[in-house]
C-alpha cells in the first residue's frame, strides 16, 4: 500500500469560502464561532486574527492561501511566536495562526504546521468543522482501552490530518493516513534531529480507529504496521530488482524460478535469485555486455569467479562456494529438464562453466567453518554464566526497587541498596491520575541527579532475563521464540502419576514440530512470562506476527513474547530485538569483565551451548538431535564437537592412575595467585607472545640474527613462555 494524500472535491468550508475574505470578516468569525469562550478570550482571538492577516498581507498573492505560501510563516522557516505581540495590543499572533486553521482560510503544509505549538487545537478544530462523523470519531476513541495520552494523540493526529490535506474525515483513506505518518515523521525530524521520538511513525491509533468504525473497506489491513510490511514479492519483482539485460535470459531465469518455487519456501527463492541473478548473471553483463545465452567462456568465468571473491565493501566473502553450487545446479537442472521437455528447455542447454576442479577443498573449508563455530562456542561457555548472573542480578535490583518505589509518596525519599531516591509524580501525572489512568513511576536518584523512569526499566531487564532464561534452557531457534505462544504449553501424565510440562515448539526451519519437556528452570521462566500478561487480569492479547523470512502475517495469537506498544497495542519481539537486548548487556559487562570487551552473544550461540552440554553430559545424541529439532543426527554431531567429552574423561582417569604409582608429595592443588596467572596467560596470549610485542601467530624479528650473551639473557626473558623452555645464559638448551 503506497501513501497517498487524501482528495475532498469540494474541500470543506464550515463557514464558507474564505480564501479572499476580508481581515474584518475573519476577525468576526474568530470572535462568533466559538461562543462557550469568555469575552475576553473571544476579543483575543479575534485581535490575534486581525494581526497574522495583516503580517499575510504584505506578501504578494490575490488570497490568502497564496499569501501564506509565500511568507516565510507558510514555508515553515519561522514560527508564528517570533514575529512577536502586536504593538497596539500586545497580543501574541499564534492563536490567530491556529484560528486560520480551524476557518480552513488557509492549508498549511505539515512543516508549517510542526513548526507553532498550537495549544487547545483539537477541541477548536473539532467544534469550528460541525462535522458529526469527526464528533462521532473522537467518542469512538474515548471507549478504546488506551491511555489517555494515546487516546489524545489519535484525536490530534486525526486533526492534523485533516487540517494539512485540506479534507474531511469521511474522505480519509488508509493510503492517507500512510502519507501523514511519513510527512509527519519528515517535519519532526527537521524540526527536532536525533531525537528518538521524532523517528517515530505516529497514525496507528487512528488507522484502528477507523478500521473498528468500519470506514475502510473489509480488505484494508488491520494495523498500519500490516499495511506498511510489502508482502512477498512475484518472480518477475525478484528478477527485475538487479536490473538484467537481456530480456531472454530474464525470460528464462523467471520460467526457472518458477519451475523451483514448488521445491522452496520463500525465503530460500529470495536468496537463489539474489545469487543467480545478482552475482552470476547480472556480473557476467557487467562483465562482457554483449554476452549472447548462456555458454560462458573459460577466461570469462576466471574473471568472473575473481569478482565474487570479494563483498561490494571489500572484504571477503565466505559464501563463494554457495553462488558456484548454484551455478552449477541451474546447468545441470537445465540439462535434466530438456530430455523431458525439449521444446521448452533445450535452446538454453549449455556446458556448465563451473569446472570439475572446482570444489577441491570443499570438505575442508566447511570444517574449517565447523572449527571456526567449535571455537566459538568454547570462548563463550565459560562466559555464559557470567551473563546468566549478570541479567538475573539486574532484573531483581529493578524489581525490587520497582516495589519500593511504588510504596513511597509523591516527594517521599527513600534508600535502596546505598543509593537515595525520590519519588516523583509530575503535574501531568496528576492530570492522568484524576482520568484514572495510570502513569509511569519516575524515581530522582540524589546520588546522581539522574531521573530515572523504573517502571520502564524494570520491564526492559524483565525481557532481557527471560529471553537469555529460555534460550538457554530450551535450545531453540530465535524465530521459534518469537513463536512460542500460550498454547504451546501443555502437560503430560507418566503411568505412574507424574505430570510432566512439555513446551511444543512449532517448525520454524523444519516442517517437523517437537516437544521438549520443561525443567524447572524453563517452566519457572515460561509461568513468569504468563504471570506478567495477566497481571492486569486479561488473557494474553492474540496478536498477529510478521515472518520476516516468508513476508506472511500469522494468525492472532496469544503469544508470549510480546508487550505493550503504546497506541500500536501488543508488539512481539523479533529476532533483531531480542539480538539487541542480549548485545546491550554483553556492552555492559565489557566495561568491567575483559572477556566480553570485543565479544557477541547470538542466540544461536545459547543452542550450541545447549547441545554441547546435553550430549557431552551423557545424553545419547540421537535424543539431542530430537530436542533440538535436527532431522540429521550429523547436524547434531557438528553442534557437540567442541569438547570431546570422552577423550577427556579417558585421559583424566589415565592422569589419575598414574598418579597412582608416585609418591603423593610430589603432586599438591594449585594456588589462588598460581591459578589466577594461569588464567591471565591466555588473555595476554591474544594480544603478543612475550615482550617484543609482536602479534600473535607472526614471526618474530629477533629470529636468524647473531646474538651476544647479553641478547641470550634478553632472549630468554623474551620467548621463555612462548616456546615452553628455558635458554641458558651462555646459548645452550
Amino acid at each position: 500500500m503506497k501513501p497517498q494524500p487524501a482528495v475532498s472535491d469540494p474541500p470543506p468550508r464550515p463557514h464558507g469560502e474564505l480564501s479572499a475574505a476580508s481581515i474584518n470578516h475573519v476577525s468576526k468569525l474568530a470572535f462568533d464561532v466559538w461562543e462557550d469562550a469568555s469575552t475576553v478570550t473571544r476579543h483575543q482571538r479575534a485581535q490575534a486574527t486581525r494581526g497574522i492577516l495583516q503580517y499575510l498581507s504584505t506578501h504578494p498573492g490575490h488570497t490568502w492561501q497564496e499569501r501564506w505560501d509565500a511568507s516565510p510563516l507558510g514555508k515553515g522557516l519561522i514560527k508564528a511566536n517570533s514575529l512577536g505581540a502586536r504593538r497596539t495590543t500586545g497580543l501574541a499572533v499564534t492563536p490567530g495562526v491556529r484560528t486560520l486553521f480551524c476557518l480552513r482560510v488557509v492549508q498549511p503544509t505539515m512543516l508549517a504546521f510542526r513548526q507553532n505549538q498550537l495549544n487547545n487545537f483539537t477541541p477548536l478544530f473539532i467544534s469550528a468543522q460541525k462535522d458529526p462523523l469527526l464528533v462521532t470519531f473522537e467518542e469512538h476513541i474515548a471507549a478504546q482501552e488506551l491511555r489517555l495520552k494515546h487516546q489524545r494523540e489519535a484525536v490530534l493526529g486525526m486533526c492534523t490530518l485533516l487540517t494539512y490535506q485540506g479534507v474531511a474525515l469521511a474522505d480519509v483513506t488508509p493510503e492517507s493516513i500512510l502519507q501523514y505518518a511519513h510527512d509527519n515523521r519528515l517535519a519532526r525530524c527537521r524540526l527536532q534531529p536525533g531525537q528518538p521520538a521524532s523517528n517515530r511513525l505516529f497514525g496507528h491509533g487512528m488507522w484502528t480507529a477507523l478500521i473498528t468504525m468500519g470506514r475502510f473497506p473489509a480488505s484494508t489491513p488491520t494495523t498500519m504496521r500490516a499495511a506498511m510490511m510489502r508482502g512477498q514479492r512475484t518472480i518477475e519483482e525478484l528478477v527485475d530488482q538487479y536490473g538484467i539485460r537481456d530480456q531472454a535470459v530474464r525470460g528464462l531465469l523467471i520460467d526457472y524460478f518458477g519451475r523451483r518455487r514448488a521445491d522452496l519456501d520463500y525465503s530460500s527463492l529470495k536468496q537463489l535469485a539474489l545469487l543467480l541473478v545478482k552475482h552470476f548473471w547480472v556480473k557476467i553483463e557487467q562483465l562482457n555486455p554483449g554476452q549472447q545465452g548462456l555458454r560462458i567462456a573459460p577466461d570469462l568465468y576466471a574473471r568472473w569467479r575473481e569478482t565474487i571473491r570479494l563483498k561490494d565493501d571489500g572484504t571477503h566473502r565466505r559464501g563463494q562456494d554457495d553462488i558456484v553450487i548454484s551455478v552449477r545446479s541451474f546447468y545441470y537442472d537445465l540439462h535434466t529438464w530438456a530430455a523431458a521437455e525439449p521444446e521448452r528447455w533445450a535452446a538454453w542447454v549449455a556446458p556448465c562453466p563451473v569446472p570439475p576442479g572446482e570444489f577441491h577443498g570443499l570438505g575442508v573449508r566447511r570444517r574449517k567453518g565447523t572449527e571456526r563455530s567449535a571455537d566459538r562456542t568454547r570462548q563463550r561457555q565459560p562466559l555464559l554464566p557470567v551473563l546468566v548472573d549478570h541479567v538475573e542480578s539486574r532484573y531483581d535490583h529493578a524489581r525490587l526497587l520497582l516495589e519500593r518505589a511504588d510504596q513511597a509518596a509523591d516527594g517521599e525519599e527513600f534508600t535502596f541498596a546505598g543509593n537515595t531516591y525520590r519519588r516523583v509524580i509530575s503535574e501531568s501525572d496528576q492530570k492522568q491520575l484524576r482520568h484514572g489512568d495510570a502513569v509511569p513511576t519516575r524515581l530522582l536518584d540524589l546520588d546522581s541527579g539522574e531521573l530515572r523512569h523504573i517502571g520502564t526499566e524494570e520491564e526492559a531487564a524483565f525481557w532481557d532475563w527471560a529471553a537469555v532464561e529460555t534460550l538457554r534452557h530450551s535450545g531453540v531457534r530465535i524465530e521459534e521464540l518469537c513463536e512460542l505462544t500460550h498454547l504451546s504449553i501443555r502437560q503430560y501424565q507418566r503411568a505412574n502419576g507424574e505430570v510432566i510440562a512439555l513446551l511444543v515448539i512449532e517448525p520454524s526451519k523444519t516442517d517437523r514440530e517437537r516437544v521438549i519437556p520443561m525443567s524447572a528452570e524453563l517452566f519457572h521462566v515460561i509461568a513468569s512470562i504468563i504471570r506478567r500478561h495477566g497481571r492486569r487480569g486479561r488473557p494474553i492479547p492474540l496478536v498477529s506476527r510478521h515472518d520476516q523470512h516468508d513476508k506472511v502475517w500469522s494468525a492472532p495469537m496469544p503469544f508470549l513474547f510480546q508487550r505493550q506498544n503504546g497506541a500500536i497495542g501488543s508488539k512481539i519481539f523479533n529476532p533483531g530485538t531480542i539480538q539487541k537486548m542480549i548485545s546491550r548487556r554483553c556492552e555492559d559487562l565489557a566495561e568491567t569483565h575483559p572477556g566480553f570487551r570485543g565479544l557477541k552473544f547470538t542466540p544461536h550461540d545459547f543452542r550450541r551451548i545447549f547441545a554441547t552440554e546435553l550430549v557431552n553430559s551423557g545424553l545419547p545424541i540421537h535424543i539431542g538431535a530430537a530436542l533440538l529439532g535436527h532431522l540429521s543426527i550429523q547436524t547434531t554431531r557438528g553442534y557437540v564437537a567442541v569438547f570431546d567429552e570422552d577423550v577427556i574423561r579417558h585421559y583424566q582417569a589415565h592422569l589419575h592412575q598414574r598418579r597412582q604409582v608416585r609418591p603423593s608429595e610430589e603432586y599438591r592443588d594449585a594456588t589462588e595467585q598460581e591459578w589466577t596467572e594461569f588464567e591471565e596467560h591466555f588473555d595476554r596470549r591474544k594480544v603478543e607472545l612475550g615482550s617484543c610485542g609482536r602479534p600473535y601467530g607472526t614471526p618474530c624479528q629477533h629470529e636468524h640474527v647473531p646474538l651476544t650473551e647479553l641478547d641470550w639473557a634478553s632472549l630468554c626473558s623474551t620467548h621463555s613462555d612462548d616456546k615452553g623452555v628455558v635458554a641458558a645464559a651462555d646459548g645452550s638448551w
